[in-house]
């Protein structure tokens, strides 16, 4: 007890004292110490004005705020003009008319004149607001049908007439013995049967001009839309499977009864589904679905079979694929859909002829990992950067193709594809000028860790730099292309909003001022981001923060990020800016951290984002004993003296490193951490370890519960109990490994409230309580 309480004075003594007054229960406040930043950068749509989210005097929560031109300092919004800002707005490049839907209803609004009108409304909401080629006409989805308005004639037209099931046949009458007599007796009834048939025959020949029924079955119909002049729709049918969800126990509610929600689908062949991509032709009045089994490399099967006898000699098939919602070109003479194999390690772009239902491939990307990268979703039922060019007849698009995330075109009719980007770095993201002969690109072209912005006109293939600036600059472009609204930040400095003119190498004006007087009183570290070889070779990054020489105490801590497929060894701002915090903290007390982007990672190209692929703990886990060889023969850390920790992916490499390589590591902290991937979810496991039916090896290979028996040191866990991501069950399973393998070395925090990301500042401060006093009971000499 008296040791306990020594070393509690100790841990106080440091923090306050040697740390500048840097306090645990301070900076696990996250914004409310920090400064909330603001967000959700937005032009006026007559760009004399920016909108964006704040909270300057950290109120329950966030208001709206705006600044124009000569302001000093940016102003609350009335709660109309906040609301009126937010919506989505559906404008022409030449209209001075924009739609927007708003409570289920449809509005326009005019800008010179301020002026709004609400168009149409019913009891069901509308949704999918999609502009129409011809000036004023919309397209628009309800009750699962698309339909026509157009502002000028006032006119409002269904185009499509699906229902759910199947079509109800009338049961023809049977003849009865007295029906026959009737006939049999009377002339009456006769004649009368004869007028009705007559007149039925009339009006079957005057057809209906309204659309007939389609009924879809059981199927779920997805993707609805139409083209921009609104002679064709298309859809997507998804199999109606019944997929059992895993349900997560809540002890804490305001009814005193405990609830069990479902949460997620674990990862599965089972979640494997049929589609079909569907057209409607509105000419035709009829409905036909398109053949992708002419795609090139449909049967193709992985290369992991090979590792199974019962899959090497499998019969071939046509992939499982989902064909996602065209891209139409201004006057819909041309729509191009993206495909991806449900594995997700195939992506089609093929150019649509929806008259006849037919396609012509464009391109084909194959990933024997999984499909991704910036403008590459990793999900098989979400579409990359994809659109059209001014020609109306080019198409770009992101490709890996190189290694690296790059910008493509390619032209329909002459059929020539063209790479606009190229170098070891990566297109982030992209908006598509004006009048689409240019590209606003944000890259990382200058470091990995930079958030660029380029403008890349298409004609000449230049990329002019307008801000390359260390740090992460997201950029929003006035209506008019003369000015940018950027959130910047860097390693030191958290997000703010800047105004800067849209010219090469421009300068940034500060509008918004986030950080607090508290949070300014300390000297926050700018981390050295430095690079060390892998085993392999592969350069890795990190984020190192070193303490003073004479305040070094030779134990060291590793940090782990989580998501797997994250960045944070980066020159901006963290989203693990608590994490930073706490790094300052224990630099103060005289312990080296280490912060890795290992394998895996966001930022570093294709090789490096699949490093991972079908051994997770495998790459990612050796960068991180790479790390620790490199402080240990660069900076003098004790080899026996470094702990590791981390949260989610952070919690599954703190466990693999622990249980693993035993002994690497004194001490390990793992937060809301994966024990067992066959019991995470279908979308992201699937694209990394592909199945447990069909790669069973790969499941076990990766997860920590297979390798209970190997714990040595000091192992932490702590869940949060109601945890949807990573279920709290994971850890339990874990615990009853190791009770029913007798050991003794670990403890178990459990937080009642808390889910995957903790959001109260007690159960923050009582968490990373506990992780510092692991390491200072375990990696400082006694």
């Amino acid at each position: 007890m008296t040791k306990n309480i020594f070393i509690l004075a100790f841990l106080i003594f440091s923090i306050t004292g040697t740390s500048q007054n840097l306090k645990l229960e301070e900076i696990m406040k996250g914004d409310s110490f920090i400064g909330n930043q603001p967000t959700n950068g937005r032009w006026s749509l007559d760009g004399k004005k920016v909108y964006f989210e704040w909270n300057p005097k950290n109120e329950l929560g966030t208001s709206t705020y705006s600044w124009q031109k000569g302001a000093s300092n940016p102003v609350l919004v009335e709660p109309k003009e906040a609301v009126f800002s937010k919506f989505d707005f559906k404008r022409k490049p030449t209209s001075d008319i924009v739609f927007y839907t708003n409570k289920g209803g449809l509005y326009s609004y005019t800008i010179s004149t301020k002026a709004t009108k609400k168009l149409y409304q019913q009891n069901t909401p509308i949704s999918n607001l999609v502009l129409g080629s011809q000036l004023g006409v919309v397209f628009f989805e309800q009750n699962e049908n698309i339909f026509k308005y157009n502002s000028k004639e006032g006119t409002l037209l269904q185009i499509t007439n699906f229902s759910k099931g199947n079509k109800k046949e009338k049961t023809p009458e049977k003849d009865t013995f007295l029906k026959e007599q009737q006939k049999e007796l009377f002339q009456f009834i006769n004649d009368k049967e004869a007028k009705k048939q007559w007149n039925m025959a009339k009006s079957k020949a005057v057809k209906s001009d309204f659309v007939k029924e389609y009924f879809y079955g059981k199927d779920n119909l997805t993707d609805l839309k139409a083209n921009p002049n609104g002679n064709y729709a298309t859809f997507s049918l998804v199999e109606n499977v019944e997929i059992k969800m895993e349900k997560m126990e809540v002890f804490i509610t305001d009814d005193g009864y405990n609830q069990s929600p479902d949460t997620k689908e674990k990862v599965s062949t089972a979640n494997l589904v049929k589609t079909r991509f569907g057209i409607y032709s509105v000419a035709k009045d009829s409905v036909y679905f398109v053949n992708f089994s002419k795609l090139s490399h449909i049967q193709d099967v992985p290369k992991y079979y090979e590792a199974y006898d019962n899959l090497k000699n499998k019969e071939k098939e046509d992939k499982l694929i989902v064909a996602l919602a065209p891209v139409y070109n201004e006057d819909g003479s041309f729509a191009i859909t993206e495909i991806r194999s449900q594995d997700n390690k195939d992506r089609w772009i093929v150019s649509l002829n929806l008259e006849n239902g037919t396609f012509t491939e464009i391109e084909h990307q194959h990933d024997e990992a999984w499909i991704g990268g910036p403008g590459i979703p990793s999900y098989a039922f979400e579409t990359g950067n994809l659109g059209f060019l001014a020609d109306n007849e080019t198409v770009y698009f992101q490709s890996e193709a190189t290694g690296y995330s790059h910008l493509y075109t390619y032209n329909l009719k002459s059929n020539v594809k063209k790479q606009l980007t190229k170098g070891n770095w990566e297109v982030r993201d992209l908006i598509l000028s004006k009048d689409k002969k240019a590209f606003y690109l944000t890259t990382n072209t200058t470091h990995p860790g930079n958030r660029d912005f380029y403008k890349l006109n298409v004609a000449d293939g230049i990329m002019q730099p307008i801000l390359t600036k260390d740090g992460a600059h997201e950029v929003v472009v006035s209506p008019d292309e003369s000015t940018l609204l950027v959130r910047y930040s860097f390693k030191n400095k958290p997000w703010d909003f800047y105004i800067a003119e849209n010219k090469k190498n421009t300068a940034l004006q500060q509008i918004s001022s986030s950080t607090s007087e508290e949070f300014k009183k300390y000297q926050w570290r700018e981390p050295e981001v430095i690079t060390f070889k892998a085993q392999d070779g592969t350069p890795v990054y990190a984020r190192l923060y070193t303490p003073k020489a004479e305040n070094t105490n030779k134990a060291a801590v590793i940090f782990v990020h989580g998501a797997g497929y994250l960045q944070n060894a980066h020159n901006h701002w963290s989203a693990y800016y608590r994490e930073y915090m706490f790094h300052n903290l224990l630099t103060d007390l005289g312990y080296t951290v280490l912060d890795i982007d290992y394998r895996g990672s966001d930022g570093y190209g294709r090789d490096f984002r699949t490093g991972i692929y079908r051994f997770m703990g495998g790459k990612d886990l050796t960068d991180h004993l790479d790390g620790k060889k490199y402080l240990v023969d660069n900076l003098g850390i004790d080899v026996n003296r470094v702990g590791i920790y981390g949260g989610s992916y952070g919690g599954f490499i703190t466990l693999m490193g622990m249980l693993t390589t035993p002994g690497e590591f004194v001490s390990g902290a793992a937060l809301r951490s994966v024990t067992d991937w066959a019991h995470y979810n279908h979308g992201y496991t699937g694209n990394i370890l592909n199945f447990p039916e069909t790669d069973p090896e790969a499941f076990k290979k990766s997860s920590p519960i297979y390798y209970a028996g190997n714990l040595k040191g000091n192992l932490l866990m702590l869940h949060g109990m109601v945890d949807d991501n990573v279920e709290y069950k994971d850890i339990v399973r874990l615990s009853q490994r190791f009770i029913e393998l007798e050991k003794k070395n670990w403890t178990l925090a459990s937080f009642p409230i808390e889910a995957h990301t903790f959001k109260e500042t007690y159960s923050l401060i009582d968490e990373y309580s506990r992780i510092l006093n692991l390491f200072n009971t375990t990696l400082l000499k006694k």
